[in-house]
């Protein structure tokens, strides 16, 4: 029933487009394609019927839902992109704890296994879930091609390419994993240099909206009650 619903319904591309965004909030996700884009629909139909009945509702309702239909499709790119950038920032002490379990001889599966040991957080949880694949059938290969289904974060992706390639061809990859750390920290570094160079604007904006009144209220107040008494 609900393949029919969905065939009937939406098309192809639109749930392809939806069940990637959702794959990509990761195994912990609990948000079924499905569900959301029939709650989407039905929301979408009940606020256009909801101010089509309204003054100038021939205007608002259209304009409304459409607003609600396309926004509810950008929560999920806001909830993708924060969890982009937590993954980015775990991913350096987990691959730094990865690489430290290579250099004292451990294979992948291994260094991986004693990575996830160690650290409960959302990429170890991604990897926890690749070893599961490992022991129920896969090769470490698919399961590294599932985890990239997972990750929104280009950075971490190049690392498990890398991870994946020294599966196949058994190369060394210890050296190309210390350089894309070192590349993920800079990147954290010029985020936090750009939050930092907002901060005087958003405190402008604030000191405007309710600094500067306040001090104008606090210096004209008495002024303004001694011309209303003497009024």
């Amino acid at each position: 029933m609900k393949n029919l619903l969905r065939k009937n319904i939406y098309r192809k591309k639109t749930i392809k487009k939806i069940e990637k965004k959702c794959k990509l909030l990761g195994v912990n996700n609990t948000i079924e394609p499905v569900i959301f884009m029939n709650i989407r629909l039905l929301i979408t139909i009940l606020l256009f019927l909801g101010f089509l009945f309204t003054n100038n509702g021939f205007i608002y309702a259209p304009i409304i839902s459409l607003v609600f239909y396309i926004g509810s499709e950008y929560y999920l790119d806001l909830k993708i992109k924060k969890r982009s950038n937590k993954l980015n920032n775990e991913s350096i002490f987990f691959f730094q704890i990865f690489i430290l379990s290579l250099e004292s001889g451990k294979n992948l599966k291994g260094a991986l296994e004693l990575t996830c040991e160690n650290l409960n957080n959302e990429i170890s949880a991604e990897f926890k879930q690749a070893l599961l694949e490992v022991e129920l059938g896969k090769s470490l290969t698919e399961a590294l091609n599932s985890i990239k289904e997972r990750i929104p974060s280009k950075e971490i992706n190049n690392i498990i390419l890398n991870i994946k390639q020294s599966s196949i061809f058994g190369n060394n990859i210890i050296d190309s994993l210390n350089n894309q750390i070192d590349y993920l920290r800079e990147n954290r570094l010029l985020s936090i240099k750009a939050i930092i160079n907002k901060m005087p604007m958003k405190i402008s904006v604030i000191s405007v909206i309710f600094i500067i009144p306040i001090v104008l209220l606090l210096v004209l107040g008495p002024v303004v009650i001694n011309f209303i008494l003497n009024s």
